[in-house]
């Protein structure tokens, strides 16, 4: 045992005494004391998330479900349109100058 736990046995014993109690009873008092505190904390916490939630229920029409590019008629493009965007692209450029250097054209 070092003197810190010494000491604070010691102020332990005194409060007890003070307030007629046993030690074991000041330690289930206290103990008492914190579990409320962090039952307050929690239920705090879960009032934040429960207004966190409705206003994420509130805000459904602004998810990525509800944008253009996932309804149906904007996620597959033609071929045509495929090979347009390709033809002038960075991406095509890059791919035909590796193409070339690799030798595999």
């Amino acid at each position: 045992m070092n003197r810190l736990d010494i000491i604070k046995q010691a102020a332990q014993k005194a409060k007890a005494k003070k307030l007629n109690t046993t030690v074991e009873e000041l330690q289930f008092q206290e103990s008492i004391v914190k579990l409320d505190a962090r039952k307050v904390a929690l239920k705090e916490e879960m009032r934040l998330h429960k207004k966190l939630t409705r206003s994420v229920q509130k805000a459904g029409h602004q998810t990525a479900g509800s944008l253009d590019c996932f309804k149906e008629e904007n996620m597959y493009h033609s071929e045509k349109d495929t090979a347009r965007f390709l033809e002038n692209s960075s991406y095509m450029d890059a791919y035909n100058a590796n193409r070339s250097a690799d030798g595999d054209y």
